[in-house]
């Protein structure tokens, strides 16, 4: 194997400054030998340092910016290659390289070496026969990729599980900390870096919280694990002064990184407002400018050899980051969501003369694309999430347009995760949903590979697929835009890290970029209403729709979902005609005889679409929330009736019912109704023990009074044992006397109703112990009263360690969320399916016949319930079929939570089906109500 060639920093200094060098050093020379020869006090009149020399290099160094060596892309191998890493050969791959704007993809070949990408495309014989011990994969013509690099993740700082001895994201100490550096809670032991891996992520930015106006230094790492096992031996690019004050002039500096936040956080924690956080930026930054002053000052008087009096140079530790700020070397991340924030910090930056890498969250920047461009130095980059919004007041106005009017707008858009916020691993998932709704696909792949390299500033290595780069790379099973794409492979400086991964198998249609659909007037209409457009129903038809060029018809039938029309079993596109809600026929033309109807029946050329079953959302405060930061906008929590001493649940207690507290048109509620999620399931809000009654409720509608709108008063009741407070043998404690009949009035009724098999008990669990508990009281409880309970546990991130055992009790599993994440110590055991295991918890329950369900943890993603169905089914590798899958949110939901009158409703979507990336739902048909709901 070839030498790793030694690499010498390119010389930054000019002739002229070299020639300054040398005459200062000749100066102290001559000065120190004349005053060896003379008596003590000329010797003390010399006003030249010693260190002289040093000076002047170092004033120098203060106006350099960041950059890799001139050598740099002369290197043989990476500077985090590991000895003994095998070079590997990939052979008929996509390669998607990032060059020409992300409109580059290359048919061919890969080689990685030396943990650096060696060639594309075709590769001479003669350059493969220098590697003995060449591995070769046969792609196949699988996509390959740049490591996805996350902008914005707490992965290390906030760690999975949550534990009170890793918490390391936000200090509390001042709204100004730029001293602080992420890297000095960093954890090595989270078990989240695996999972991340998994998903494709390569690189991440990890930044301290926003609980501060400058919440201190981020720092870039590669997640691989390394033989140190340390946190530093993670940094992509150590600044050179990370180990030490001492930093050698000669080197170019290397890029740092720096979070800021504004807006509701600063102000929520420090009790402040907004006028408080900026007079904290501008005294900070006032702070160190006057520092830059000095600095600048004292060089300006060493440089032209005005020793007297100089003293030492002016610096301190505290501040010397953000003075970098200044000189342009730091990258600044900045939390900001709405527009009077990102105004204020667009001024801050005039002010100061420093420039921001990237607005991150930035709900509103696609309102104001204008004032953003107006920030010192080059125009931002935007950091989103693709649809989470509405969990505060200043994410309301959030838009799932905002990637493509970002865009449209020339500005840079990147997708990040804000690990755990959302889980990294499924970063890719967020650039898949900006594509979604009209994000280029060149521009969604890059918003989470080239353009957060760039962002950055370490676009000279990772980011794109070229020669010199790190080999830091993903093998995909499907094209990265596809649903469900998930990682055949995974390369971290040319290092495979996924051992012996599990692939899925998935459809051809997966292998191509998705056909999006047009969504052009929303997103116009999202900027016509400043960020508020009209959710409802733009119309709503009785009598007799037509619905032409039908692909498929999948209809509810004794529990289940069945497909009764496909156009390529039929040899024809179908046509589905409805009267006042009801179809009526479903077959192709000729079997409905369309000649009946006359010419102003209304028509809806579906161009290849479907009709399916509306769904169900659970598990989230939906239908009580508008802004769940926002106390006033929501129901409000239900009191903890075990936090009392002694605890009073025993007596005459009253239950709460959700459907008391129900809000309508809600626009989380709305969005789902327009992603074909008709029915919201929703339990009083409860941290407690106790929560209460759930209730059905219609997601579409303005409000109770309306005909359809609650569809059941009472659905289920549900308690709570996910905590250690009290401790969870209280609760079940609790719990059993609850079954035992100990309680009276109408809480002591609906317990015997669950006892007697009359109204179902939801259970939010997550730890597989406390399941079993359950398990083993469920059996006593029908042991003594001979009753038949109807028990469901929600949540249940471990229930798959206990498959068989709740198969054979009869319990059935919610699994909120879809796709699980190791939050807590009750939830770290999960199976966490393709590439890390065959199985997914979904198909591996069904395979022991238990009754399987998904909900969602927060409101606003209830509108993403059709995506999260058909991914669980395409990692299952055809064990789950397209039937099997809609059953998860709707018939199954309804059997699990008790629904007696089942949701009739029909989504309607054109050119697609709910299950992919492609359908738009445009209508609703409503047998209850008699109408075709559209959204058009």
């Amino acid at each position: 194997m070839e030498k790793a060639q030694v690499y010498a920093p390119r010389n930054t200094r000019s002739p002229a400054f070299r020639s300054l060098l040398v005459a200062v050093f000749l100066a102290v020379i001559t000065l120190t030998t004349i005053g060896s020869s003379l008596d003590w006090q000329f010797s003390n009149s010399s006003n030249v340092p010693l260190n002289a020399a040093q000076i002047v290099e170092k004033c120098h160094a203060l106006h350099i910016l960041p950059s890799p060596p001139s050598n740099f892309y002369q290197r043989s191998h990476s500077d985090r290659y590991v000895a003994g890493t095998p070079p590997t050969l990939f052979k008929n791959a996509s390669i998607w390289t990032g060059r020409a704007d992300g409109h580059e993809v290359v048919q061919g070949d890969l080689l990685i070496a030396g943990g650096l990408i060696k060639e594309i495309g075709t590769v001479k014989r003669s350059i493969l026969d220098q590697y003995a011990d060449l591995v070769v994969v046969d792609a196949g013509g699988a996509w390959i990729t740049p490591g996805i690099v996350d902008l914005h993740s707490h992965l290390g700082v906030d760690s999975a599980p949550a534990l009170r001895g890793a918490s390391d994201t936000n200090s509390l100490k001042g709204l100004v900390l730029p001293w602080l550096r992420s890297l000095d809670g960093l954890n090595t032991h989270d078990e989240a870096y695996r999972l991340s891996i998994s998903g494709g992520v390569t690189t991440a930015n990890v930044l301290p919280g926003s609980a501060d106006a400058i919440g201190g230094q981020a720092f870039t790492i590669k997640l691989r694990p390394t033989a140190e096992r340390s946190s530093s031996s993670m940094v992509l690019e150590p600044p050179h002064s990370m180990n030490g004050t001492h930093v050698d002039p000669s080197l170019p500096p290397r890029w740092r990184q720096m979070k800021h936040a504004c807006g509701e956080n600063p102000s929520r924690v420090y009790s402040g407002t907004r006028m408080d956080t900026i007079w904290a930026f501008r005294e900070g930054y006032d702070t160190a400018r006057k520092i830059k002053e000095r600095q600048d000052t004292f060089c300006g008087h060493a440089l032209a050899g005005e020793w007297k009096g100089l003293g030492e140079f002016p610096e301190d530790l505290q501040w010397e980051a953000l003075v970098d700020v200044l000189r342009g070397r730091v990258k600044v991340h900045n939390h900001c969501y709405e527009a009077t924030d990102l105004d204020g910090i667009v001024r801050l930056t005039n002010e100061f003369k420093f420039s921001i890498a990237a607005f991150h969250h930035a709900h509103e920047t696609y309102l104001v694309p204008d004032l953003l461009k107006k920030a010192y130095g080059p125009t931002p980059a935007i950091a989103l999430f693709a649809t989470n919004a509405r969990y505060k007041r200043e994410a309301y106005r959030g838009s799932e347009f905002a990637p493509r009017i970002l865009a449209d707008n020339g500005l840079r858009v990147v997708m990040k995760s804000d690990h755990p916020v959302l889980n990294s691993r499924h970063l890719l998932n967020e650039a898949q949903q900006a594509h979604y709704y009209g994000l280029p696909s060149n521009l969604a792949i890059a918003s989470v590979t080239s353009t957060p390299a760039t962002v950055l500033g370490y676009d000279h290595r990772i980011g794109f697929i070229k020669p010199g780069y790190d080999a830091d790379v993903v093998v995909w099973d499907s094209h990265p835009l596809a649903l469900g794409a998930a990682p055949k492979q995974v390369y971290i400086d040319g290092i495979a890290q996924l051992k012996s991964p599990f692939v899925s198998k998935k459809p051809d249609a997966s292998q191509r970029v998705p056909k999006t659909p047009d969504f052009k007037h929303e997103a116009d209409e999202a900027l016509k209403y400043d960020g508020l457009p009209p959710l409802e129903p733009k119309s709503s038809v009785s009598g007799t729709v037509i619905f032409t060029n039908v692909d498929s018809v999948f209809l509810k039938k004794d529990h289940t979902v069945q497909q009764v029309f496909s156009a390529s079993e039929a040899g024809a596109s179908g046509t589905i005609v409805v009267e006042n809600g009801n179809i009526k026929c479903a077959g192709v033309s000729l079997t409905c005889q369309l000649a009946q109807y006359g010419p102003n029946v209304r028509r809806i050329n579906l161009e290849g679409g479907s009709i399916s079953p509306a769904l169900i959302s659970y598990g989230s405060p939906l239908g009580l929330n508008h802004i769940n930061g926002e106390a006033s906008t929501n129901d409000g929590p239900v009191h903890n009736v075990l936090s009392s001493d002694p605890p009073g649940i025993l007596g005459q207690g009253s239950i709460i019912r959700a459907v008391d507290g129900l809000q309508f048109s809600t626009r989380d509620a709305l969005l789902a109704y327009r992603s074909g999620v008709s029915m919201g399931v929703t339990a009083p809000s409860s941290n407690g023990f106790l929560s209460g009654l759930s209730t059905a409720f219609n997601t579409g509608l303005p409000h109770r009074l309306v005909k359809g709108a609650i569809l059941q008063d009472v659905v289920a009741l549900h308690v709570n044992i996910d905590s250690s407070t009290p401790s969870v043998s209280t609760q079940i404690a609790a719990l059993r006397s609850l079954l035992q009949g100990e309680s009276e009035g109408k809480l002591g009724a609906h317990f015997k109703d669950v006892v007697q098999g009359k109204l179902p008990l939801v259970i939010q669990v997550q730890s597989a112990d406390i399941m079993a508990s359950l398990i083993a009281l469920k059996r006593e409880i029908q042991s003594g009263s001979g009753g038949s309970i109807q028990m469901t546990f929600a949540g249940a991130n471990e229930a798959h360690l206990l498959a068989k055992e709740i198969g054979e009790a009869g319990i059935g599993v919610i699994l909120t969320p879809s796709r699980p994440f190791p939050g807590t110590w009750k939830s770290r055991r999960i199976l966490a399916g393709p590439p890390l295991a065959e199985d997914n918890s979904v198909s591996l329950l069904s395979s022991y016949n238990v009754t399987v369900g998904v909900g969602v943890e927060e409101q606003w993603s209830s509108r993403n319930l059709r995506f999260d169905i058909a991914w669980v089914a395409l990692e299952a590798s055809e064990k789950i079929s397209n039937c099997q899958a809609m059953a998860l949110a709707s018939v199954n939901l309804e059997r699990l939570l008790g629904v007696q009158a089942p949701n009739t409703d029909l989504v309607v979507v054109k050119e697609g089906s709910m299950l992919d990336f492609e359908g738009k739902v445009i209508g609703m048909i409503s047998p209850l109500r008699g109408t075709v709901e559209l959204m058009f």
